[in-house]
């Protein structure tokens, strides 16, 4: 059974469209070592930049494993020199009932 995460990427200055390029690109990479499932994923944007996108992990042993996976790991030195990882209960929209993006 998959496992739907939120993860949240605060840009650094100047790194918005870097982010925004690796946020599209790293989906497939991470299907092909079966991490991820084949649904597609919802991205959005915050008011002040951050990037909220909301995806599948294939499993719980696919999460597990990621944290070692040189692939996965790959991806997280890109993600890190382009952004933050923010926590989903940082970012105001989430303090709202009803918490609206912007859609990309």
């Amino acid at each position: 059974m998959g496992s739907i995460a939120v993860a949240c990427y605060k840009p650094r200055p100047g790194c918005e469209q870097a982010l925004a390029a690796l946020v599209r690109e790293h989906l497939p990479p991470l299907r092909a070592q079966g991490l991820v499932t084949a649904r597609e994923s919802i991205v959005m944007r915050t008011a002040d930049g951050t990037i909220v996108e909301v995806f599948e992990w294939a499993s719980q042993e696919a999460i597990a494993s990621a944290h070692t996976n040189p692939v996965v790991l790959d991806w997280w030195k890109r993600f890190e020199a382009v952004c933050s990882f923010e926590t989903p209960s940082n970012i105001p929209e989430f303090q709202n009932m009803f918490a609206h993006f912007e859609a990309l």
